[in-house]
């Protein structure tokens, strides 16, 4: 095996290595929904709690509350049952409790046990150890799916308010409640979008179909890699039931540190005019790029981006990696391959001439 492929083949061991050290969530940066049109946050929290924490997660979807004091914190049901207790010895749900079911699931479609009511004597079951739980409240999000609110569906071309809502607390003797508000946006224009995607994946196939050297080919190779990079660096905060900030940002760079050496490595090949070993560098670098990106790929078509920096960049980022990554392994193919058969025949020349020498030399020593 000569050199060139056996390095393609080490950093495709490396990258392989990597990824399964990574583990699913290096795939998926945004934890789960990437983009959505919905989008809630919180208004307010009154009184302020001391040492209690609420954050909306998933674009309404999921509340999450840690409570770092040394006083409980009691979280009402819909029909104002005791529903959660979050304190310093962990979290306790109401079996009796409604919400207990109809919080299990994104739309309410959870089965609700016999004998569940909310008039009932709580049955306290403890769920975690910790002091801090997350939960769909299905007052902070919008119910139908596949189906937009009345207001949406009459204009679907301006934003709107589809809901403002209150959650109830009870921390000690101290009554509060978390305020938020539920807006829906229009989605970006098609026309706005895919002529983009079909020119980055058309620009990608020609640096490796047609380009008459593979510098082209090198300089989209640190484009995504560039845009890896940011995707990595810019992953939002997961809940704190899934794990740390950092260690979601570290799970992601792996991928992309993975991207970068690849990208470097077939920068290196392209200003050395190694088409080949740079078109089998663009296929390695694709597939890594299309890892990162396809999970969050409806960030396209939807009006919020789950990033933790600017949106207009979590979505260009997606964009490139989505796109170059196609690009990438249909154009690294092509490299590779049209490449080889341009170095054949000058190598297939050097070769037809040694023989016509050795018959020569053989003539000359009378053999």
């Amino acid at each position: 095996m000569s050199r060139g492929p056996a390095r393609v083949l080490t950093v495709l061991a490396f990258v392989v290595a990597l990824l399964a050290f990574a583990g699913p969530a290096s795939a998926h940066v945004g934890g789960e929904a990437a983009g959505s049109d919905f989008d809630g946050r919180i208004v307010s929290v009154t009184p302020e709690l001391p040492g209690v924490t609420v954050r909306i997660l998933q674009f309404g979807d999921e509340l999450e509350l840690v409570n770092d004091s040394g006083t409980e914190v009691l979280v009402p049901g819909y029909s104002d049952e005791p529903y959660l207790r979050i304190g310093p010895e962990g979290v306790w749900r109401n079996a009796n409790s409604p919400a207990t079911y109809l919080n299990l699931d994104r739309y309410g479609r959870a089965a609700m046990p016999e004998g569940v009511d909310p008039e009932a004597e709580p049955a306290w079951e403890q769920v975690s150890t910790q002091p801090e739980y997350v939960w769909h409240d299905h007052r902070t999000h919008w119910m139908s799916e596949g189906v937009l609110p009345p207001r949406v569906a009459e204009d679907p071309t301006r934003e709107h308010v589809v809901s403002e809502w209150l959650v109830p607390l009870r921390q000690g003797s101290t009554e509060a409640e978390v305020a938020g508000v539920l807006t829906w946006s229009p989605p970006p224009s098609p026309w706005a979008v895919w002529p983009v995607v079909a020119a980055l994946v058309l620009v990608a196939v020609a640096a490796g179909l047609v380009a008459r050297t593979p510098r082209l080919l090198g300089g989209l190779l640190v484009l995504g890699a560039g845009a890896a990079l940011w995707h990595a660096l810019a992953t939002p905060e997961p809940s704190v039931t899934a794990g740390s900030h950092a260690g979601a940002v570290v799970s992601a760079l792996m991928p992309a540190l993975a991207a970068v050496l690849c990208a470097v490595l077939g920068v290196r090949a392209a200003l050395r005019g190694r088409g080949v070993m740079t078109g089998l560098l663009a296929v390695v670098t694709g597939w890594l790029l299309l890892v990162q990106g396809l999970p969050d790929v409806d960030v396209l078509w939807t009006a919020n981006v789950a990033s933790g920096g600017p949106q207009v960049l979590g979505r260009i980022a997606v964009t490139l990696l989505a796109t170059l990554g196609v690009g990438l392994v249909v154009g690294g193919v092509a490299a590779a391959r049209r490449f080889r058969e341009a170095d054949a025949p000058a190598a297939g020349t050097r070769e037809a001439r040694a023989p016509g020498g050795d018959a020569r030399l053989d003539g000359r020593t009378g053999r």
